[in-house]
C-alpha cells in the first residue's frame, strides 16, 4: 500500500525554500529566483527597447545586423546562451565571474531579443499619418519617435511585456544547470539530502511557479483591460 503524500519535509526547509541560507550566508531559493527575474527583466526591457528601436532603422547598416542579431539569438535555446555566458564571460574578462551574473546576463540577451519583437509591433502598430504629422511640425524623426510615436506605443506594449516577465521567472529555472541556488536548485539539493520527498518536494515548486505565474498573468489580463478601456473613452 503506498504511503501518503508527507509535506512535513517543506515545511521543515521553508525558509531554505525561499531565502536560502540569507542572511547568514548567500541569498537563495525564492528570493534569488525573484531576483534573477527582476534583474533580468529591467535591463531586458532598455536592451529591448534599443534592439527594436534599431531594427526600425533608416539606415541599412545599423537595421540589418541588429536583425540578423536578433534572429540568431531568438533561434538558439535559453539553455546554449546561459552556458556561452558562463564559459566565455570569465575567458573574455580573464577574471572568475558569479553564476548569478552570467545567468543574467545570458537572461537579459535572450529576453530582449524577443522584447525587441514587441516594441518593433508596438511603434509600427501607430499609424504612419501621425510620425508624418510630427514631422511637418518641424520635429526631427528620432524626435517625432521619442516624443509622439514611442509614449504611445509603450501603452500598448505593457501587457506583453508583463507577460514576457512571467515567462523570464519560469525561464530562471534554468540556472540551476549552472549550479545557481535559486527555487529548483534548493529543491533538487534538499531532495538528494532527504532521498525520500521527491514527488512532495517538487509539487511544492510547481506550485510556487504556478501560483507567481497566474498572479502576473492576472495583472496583465487586468492591466490590457483597463488600457483598453482607457483607449476607447
Amino acid at each position: 500500500m503506498e504511503e501518503a503524500l508527507n509535506f512535513q519535509v517543506i515545511i521543515d526547509n521553508l525558509t531554505y525554500f525561499m531565502i536560502g541560507r540569507y542572511p547568514s550566508g548567500p541569498l537563495g531559493g525564492l528570493g534569488l529566483t525573484m531576483y534573477l527575474a527582476v534583474v533580468s527583466c529591467i535591463l531586458s526591457f532598455f536592451g529591448g527597447l534599443i534592439l527594436g528601436l534599431l531594427s526600425l532603422s533608416r539606415h541599412a547598416l545599423i537595421r540589418h545586423p541588429v536583425n540578423l542579431f536578433i534572429n540568431a539569438v531568438r533561434g538558439i535555446p535559453l539553455l546554449m546562451v546561459i552556458f556561452w555566458m558562463y564559459f566565455l564571460l570569465p575567458a573574455l574578462m580573464g577574471k572568475t565571474v558569479p553564476e548569478a551574473t552570467t545567468v543574467i546576463i545570458g537572461l537579459t540577451i535572450f529576453t530582449s531579443a524577443y522584447m525587441s519583437q514587441i516594441v518593433r509591433a508596438g511603434i509600427q502598430g501607430i499609424p504612419k499619418g501621425q510620425t508624418e504629422a510630427a514631422i511637418s511640425t518641424g520635429l526631427k524623426p528620432w524626435q517625432a519617435m521619442l516624443y509622439i510615436i514611442l509614449p504611445q506605443g509603450l501603452r500598448n506594449m505593457i501587457p506583453s511585456f508583463v507577460n514576457q516577465f512571467v515567462s523570464l521567472i519560469k525561464d530562471t529555472s534554468l540556472a540551476f544547470i549552472v549550479g545557481v541556488s535559486e527555487l529548483t536548485h534548493v529543491g533538487t539539493q534538499i531532495n538528494n539530502r532527504t532521498m525520500a520527498y521527491p514527488t512532495e518536494i517538487f509539487i511544492f515548486i510547481a506550485g510556487v511557479y504556478f501560483v507567481l505565474c497566474f498572479a502576473f498573468t492576472s495583472f496583465s489580463r487586468w492591466l490590457e483591460g483597463r488600457l483598453t478601456w482607457r483607449k476607447s473613452i
